[in-house]
């Protein structure tokens, strides 16, 4: 080989580089320099308590400090974007939520597409949300409730938050499967809707069971269903909203962790397992519980799976709500 041939081979190996992320022996060496981990809500958020319990794990089970960075704005939107246009070598991670697969009005301008800009790396935690009904209402279950609803139709009240969140959607998305036209009240947080439901200004809600728990618990409020596929470790007697009998009428939070698209799949590897690890750790997994959340876990493949299993969830509710037109 001549020496022209070898300094074009040079060139194109480094062109490849640039192009597709970090080479197989930088992955090899991942990571021999501090990581950031990028989230998108305040510090003091679900995600900034998951991110922290996380990176101080990774920092001694992989040799290099990882940082929490907070970049907040726009739904978390501003730190995606951050990530995205970071290079593709695993040292600028990002923490989303599930809320990340809605894409409602406007989404088209955030800058970056969530399902292909940003490749899966594990599932870390979820925050279980309870449907909760007014006790005066007399209802025990989900059908009790639908039945009512039926029977007086545009008389009961659902309280949401904002129009294209996440607790408004799953407002929608529970008249689409029940076949109720329940009213939704938008309001500013969870936390003032559940104020309005224990004195039966509006009818049902759904919030963050450890926010509610010990209401439940004093009969302020009837606990009719987990909104979720299983039942929450802090809610056993509960039961799933599929066991309910409306499978996939979701309204529970996931935080996981992200990497810019292009990350060499050796990296997402190393930083899956390790955080898998680290969510099996007893401090770990109490100090989340203790925050009202549930460990989670799992490979890269099953985490892509649910984002577009949920990305598909609320295509489909914003479809048949025609919303933003």
């Amino acid at each position: 080989m001549t020496i022209r041939q070898r300094a074009s081979g040079a060139v194109a190996l480094a062109f490849a580089s640039a192009l597709f992320g970090a080479s197989p022996a930088a992955a090899q060496d991942y990571p021999n320099k501090p990581v950031r981990i990028v989230i998108g809500f305040a510090a003091g958020s679900v995600s900034d308590l998951v991110a922290r319990a996380i990176a101080q794990k990774l920092s001694s089970a992989l040799g290099q400090p990882f940082i929490v960075e907070v970049r907040p704005g726009a739904g978390s939107n501003v730190a995606a974007q951050y990530v995205v246009r970071s290079p593709k070598d695993g040292y600028t991670l990002f923490v989303a939520t599930s809320s990340s697969t809605i894409r409602g009005a406007g989404s088209a301008n955030s800058g970056f597409d969530f399902a292909t800009d940003l490749v899966p790396i594990v599932p870390m935690a979820s925050v279980p949300f309870v449907l909760t009904a007014y006790p005066g209402l007399g209802v025990k279950t989900v059908q009790d409730f639908i039945t009512l609803a039926k029977a007086k139709p545009d008389a009961l009240t659902f309280g949401g938050t904002a129009a294209g969140t996440s607790g408004y959607l799953a407002a929608q998305l529970f008249n689409q499967r029940a076949g109720t036209s329940l009213a939704i009240a938008p309001y500013p947080s969870t936390a003032q809707a559940t104020t309005d439901l224990m004195t039966g200004r509006i009818s049902i809600a759904s919030a963050s069971a450890a926010n509610v728990l010990q209401l439940i618990e004093e009969g302020k409020l009837t606990a009719l269903a987990v909104a979720q596929a299983n039942r929450a470790a802090m809610l056993p007697q509960v039961p799933s909203i599929d066991e309910a009998g409306l499978p996939g009428v979701y309204a529970s939070i996931w935080i996981g962790m992200l990497a810019p698209a292009g990350t060499p799949s050796a990296i997402v590897d190393t930083l899956s397992k390790a955080v898998n690890e680290a969510l099996k750790a007893d401090d770990v997994a109490n100090q989340l519980r203790l925050q009202g959340m549930e460990p989670m876990g799992g490979p890269p493949e099953d985490f892509a799976l649910r984002i577009k299993s949920d990305t598909a969830r609320w295509d489909a509710v914003l479809q048949a709500a025609d919303f933003g037109k």
